[in-house]
């Protein structure tokens, strides 16, 4: 390969036919221009251009070499410029929960924060791999360590408890008896906690009420928003339902999973834009809202 500071210093030169413009261009002297111009020349075995009195003019050979180095240049350029534009990519990995009850809501507000980070949310039950999928990072519940290559931080605690529609229970006294939630449709998830909810809530020997089952959490708290009966949920996923009156608690009880959120992150070779998300998923984690 020619040198490259050869080739630079004859770009500008063809420009201008004129090795004191190029040096101008270049920020260098006029010296050091052709200098580098015959450099090149050497290194090619040809002559780029003739020096005359009133300036430089192309050898023919020198005139078609420098289309070719002018177009080679302008790619670079224009694909650095391409690469500087393209936004941060950053795949995160959630439950179908998390990203409907409490991602979504709040991406707006990431957006805004972080404009050159292109986030792509991948919902998901089975558990992903940080290489094979090319996960950044990732929200799991369970009880660290979570594997030597692997940072986890405390998102939330799983603190659960019974939500349903205020339509509902219009009308009864809160928080509801043994005998009132017997005759009401408890709906299910996967985690299969109402036996010790109720136990927890009301004791031993408490039978369960008739009841709806579905595959996930986020569909159990859908029908409770539309009346169909009593879900249970991590608080954080309901807090703004419960705050904007869309949903209300009908017992005093709240049960300590034992599985908390936490986001994983790699120890190493983590980007600074997955680090950025990270940052901001634990900041948004700390207000509570």
């Amino acid at each position: 390969m020619p040198p490259l500071n050869g080739l630079r210093a004859f770009a500008a030169a063809g420009r201008h036919l004129n090795f004191r413009a190029a040096a101008e261009d270049l920020g260098v002297t006029q010296g050091a221009v052709a200098q580098q111009v015959r450099g090149l020349e050497d290194h090619l075995g040809l002559r780029l251009f003739l020096r005359e009195p009133r300036g430089l003019t192309f050898t023919e050979e020198g005139r078609a070499y420098h289309a070719a180095v002018s177009r080679a240049f302008l790619q670079l350029s224009e694909a650095t410029a391409a690469l500087r534009a393209a936004p941060s990519r950053v795949t995160i990995s959630v439950t179908p929960t998390f990203a409907s009850k409490w991602l979504i809501p709040r991406l707006a507000e990431f957006t805004e924060a972080h404009p050159g980070i292109d986030l792509r949310i991948t919902a998901t039950e089975r558990v992903s791999s940080f290489h094979a999928d090319g996960i950044d990072l990732a929200v799991r519940q369970g009880r660290p360590p979570f594997g030597a290559s692997l940072r986890a931080d405390l998102l939330f605690a799983q603190e659960v408890v019974a939500v349903c529609s205020p339509n509902l229970i219009a009308g009864r006294d809160l928080p509801l008896g043994a005998a009132d939630v017997s005759r009401m449709v408890l709906l299910h998830d996967s985690h299969d906690l109402w036996p010790r909810f109720i136990e927890a809530a009301f004791g031993d020997g408490t039978e369960l009420s008739r009841g709806v089952r579905f595959n996930q959490t986020t569909l159990t708290i859908d029908a409770a928003l539309a009346g169909q009966g009593i879900a249970l949920a991590s608080r954080f996923l309901v807090q703004r339902d419960l705050k904007a009156g869309h949903l209300v608690q009908p017992l005093n009880c709240a049960l300590d999973g034992g599985l908390d959120f936490h986001l994983l992150t790699r120890r190493q070779g983590a980007s600074d834009a997955a680090l950025r998300v990270r940052d901001w998923l634990l900041g948004m984690a700390n207000r509570r809202d």
